[in-house]
């Protein structure tokens, strides 16, 4: 099971294919995901990395963020979530995944937080029919009508479909085809619609229901920053340099 990562949703578009048809895709954007900090069996009970996304300015950030921040060398980052992981595919803190750790054609399961739409009616909250539109019926067409309470049970029963507030809830699109990916300015552009407004922060994630392509990188596709690759880049020239008896 490898980590998903967050994008920003930068609004919607249009591919087309070699065909000709177009294909409505919306686009997403990695703001410098970074991996954060690691959960273990050990001591959290659970196998999870912690990303990163966006950037905020420290003096917005409580000392506590702050240090723990400082402590995987990153800068304070705006989106912070966890992704459950399997042992085998713990990616380094530090590193940034890149778009094309996603590959075109594979399914995705996208979550974002839905249009707020305030204080909204039966009819577009819950799909209701409405009243009929003649036989006696006068001003309250889109009314809700009996919500079900007479002398027994006498009164209404809770979880009924009623008016209320429509809209922010914690939305999960299952399914969504990726069309294409730009690794160098950090795209990823799904087919179809995702939940939320332009701007707001997505979690996008190997689709549950699909299986996962033989060519997706394991555990996947990154970049380490110069600070973590340098000495990495040292000590394995030194394993492969010969010693000095030879």
């Amino acid at each position: 099971m490898r980590s998903g990562v967050i994008a920003q949703k930068m609004g919607m578009t249009r591919v087309f294919t070699d065909s000709g048809e177009h294909v409505p895709v919306t686009v997403l954007k990695l703001q410098n995901c970074q991996v954060i900090a690691h959960r273990s069996v050990e001591k959290n009970g659970y196998v999870a990395m912690q990303l990163g996304s966006g950037s905020r300015k420290p003096k917005n950030v409580t000392k506590a963020e702050r240090g723990h921040f400082a402590v995987a060398k990153v800068e304070p980052k705006r989106r912070v979530a966890e992704f459950r992981v399997s042992d085998d595919s713990l990616i380094p803190i530090g590193a940034e995944i890149t778009a094309d750790h996603f590959v075109v054609g594979q399914y995705v399961d996208v979550t974002g937080t839905s249009i707020g739409k305030g204080y909204a009616g039966g009819m577009k909250r819950w799909n209701f029919g409405g009243l009929r539109a003649s036989h006696g019926v006068s001003i309250s067409h889109r009314s809700i009508g009996s919500t079900g309470g007479r002398q027994d049970p006498g009164k209404t029963f809770k979880n009924k479909k009623m008016p209320g507030h429509l809209g922010v809830d914690r939305v999960t699109t299952l399914n969504l085809r990726v069309v294409q990916t730009d690794a160098e300015r950090g795209l990823i552009l799904v087919e179809g619609s995702v939940p939320g407004a332009k701007g707001g922060w997505i979690l996008v994630r190997d689709a549950v229901k699909k299986a996962l392509p033989a060519d997706a990188p394991k555990p996947g596709k990154f970049r380490l920053p110069e600070s973590v690759a340098a000495p990495a880049q040292a000590e394995a020239a030194g394993q492969n340099a010969p010693s000095e008896g030879a």
